[in-house]
């Protein structure tokens, strides 16, 4: 690692190896991701706008099925063992599709798009959630202040290489080459997820700085539906499931915008996933230059509850949609959207992964997974439902930007609640975590993070 990467995030000789196996480990997540999503989005729009909405829905119901079964492996297995089941899952469901696509190409229509369409979107959800789960149960709060930040910086480099290759091999070998590359991907993660579990402190943890100790032996225990119920006890675990729900539904107006876009400009399946590469790819990069000249400095100097408190999102929000709305040209998407990813990437995403950092192992796997899955899904839903519902009264894409001027608009007003939400967030996060350096004799945590 470079002399100056260390300085700018501070990461001391000891913690070297497993913080380059983490940026590795999210750089292969990533690349192995935007390979595929280009061809997800192409395949879910043979069914049309209307169809990928109800998708939405689809998924939603499937990450609420899902996590139980998830919550059931972690309860079950060491740690090392269930991450590695739920990525050689992934991975051989996409050879499964794989030898679809190319020995029976005749089934692959509408059907089967779409199943991909809901497959992919379950599988984006759960291998980026273990990947930042892993994280928060392998470094420490202080640890990820310092350099979360690059870890995001290795991830936003794979999300940038996925669209480059997917461009370029989409149409010279097809779509279902890109399977293939994405399961070699998937396995290069694993095996550094396997590396960054090992890579264990060689000392006690003394101080908030050092990485706690964790035997990958141990399980986790508890209930598979405990993951949903502590995310209603908790009032802290409320806290971040409402800040995901607000950036979901934003979210989803802006990606039903960039699939109308796309689709009017054919129905080629290569075509257009070659132009949602090119989107990616463009996003990404204007996010690696935000974290790159932003990011770092900011949580370092300002803390989570600030970071999360910016108004930069829904201010780009704002601005964007009313520019989309004047222009209304794949330009001013392109634009809007990288900027509004770039703030999202590269300032939220980091700080928001802190938050677990000081919350109990099972609520790192199991309450996180319904949160950044079925949570989040549930937010798409509630997007998906009303940009439909003004599709459905007839308008134009640019009109439809235009409403979506006014919701942006409640959203800046409502931005003093959404930054008290994330201060208060960020405190009691620093209230947590100071409980829990306190002597194990004279406090304990109940399930909402308060002295008992």
């Amino acid at each position: 690692m470079p002399d100056s990467l260390q300085r700018l995030f501070n990461v001391r000789p000891e913690e070297r190896l497993p913080v380059l196996l983490a940026v590795l480990f999210f750089f292969c997540v990533l690349t192995a991701l935007m390979v595929l999503r280009p061809a997800r989005e192409a395949l879910g729009l043979r069914g049309g706008i209307e169809a990928v909405r109800w998708l939405f829905m689809g998924t939603a119901l499937v990450t609420l099925l899902v996590n139980p079964l998830f919550g059931l492996l972690v309860s079950r297995l060491p740690r090392l063992r269930f991450i590695a089941a739920t990525y050689l899952f992934f991975a051989a469901s996409l050879g499964a599709f794989y030898l679809l696509m190319t020995l029976a190409p005749g089934a692959v229509g509408v059907a089967s798009g779409q199943v991909f369409y809901v497959w992919f979107s379950v599988f984006n959800l759960f291998v980026t959630m273990l990947f930042w789960a892993l994280m928060a149960d392998r470094f420490s709060l202080a640890q990820g202040k310092r350099f979360f930040g690059l870890i995001a910086v290795g991830g936003t480099c794979g999300a940038i290489f996925g669209p480059w290759l997917a461009g370029r091999l989409a149409e010279p070998l097809g779509t279902p080459a890109l399977l293939l590359v994405a399961i070699g991907f998937l396995l290069l993660a694993l095996t550094a997820a396997c590396g960054v579990a090992l890579c264990q402190p060689h000392r006690p943890r003394e101080s908030d700085d050092e990485a706690p100790v964790v035997e990958e032996r141990e399980r986790i225990g508890g209930s598979a539906w405990a993951g949903l119920r502590a995310l209603t006890r908790s009032r802290y675990l409320l806290g971040i499931a409402a800040y995901v729900v607000i950036l979901a539904i934003m979210a989803t107006f802006l990606y039903f915008t960039r699939l109308q876009m796309v689709a009017a400009l054919g129905d080629d399946l290569d075509l257009r996933t070659a132009w949602f590469a090119r989107i990616d790819l463009i996003t990404q990069v204007a996010t690696l230059v935000m974290q790159a000249l932003v990011a770092g400095h900011l949580m370092k100097r300002l803390g989570v509850a600030f970071t999360l408190a910016l108004l930069l999102l829904p201010m780009t929000t704002l601005l964007g949609f009313i520019g989309l709305a004047m222009v209304g040209s794949l330009a001013a998407l392109i634009a809007f959207e990288a900027v509004f990813r770039a703030v999202q990437r590269a300032l939220m995403r980091p700080a928001r992964e802190t938050l677990y950092t000081v919350t109990s192992r099972e609520e790192k796997y199991k309450a996180k997974a319904a949160i950044d899955t079925f949570v989040y899904r549930a937010g798409d839903v509630v997007g998906a439902q009303v940009e439909g519902a003004l599709g459905r009264l007839g308008m134009g894409l640019a009109a439809v930007a235009s409403v979506a001027v006014p919701l942006a608009l409640a959203w800046a007003a409502l931005a003093l609640a959404w930054a008290a939400l994330a201060l208060w967030l960020g405190r009691t996060q620093g209230h947590i975590a100071a409980e829990a350096d306190a002597p194990a004799s004279t406090t304990t945590l109940d399930s909402q993070g308060r002295p008992s």
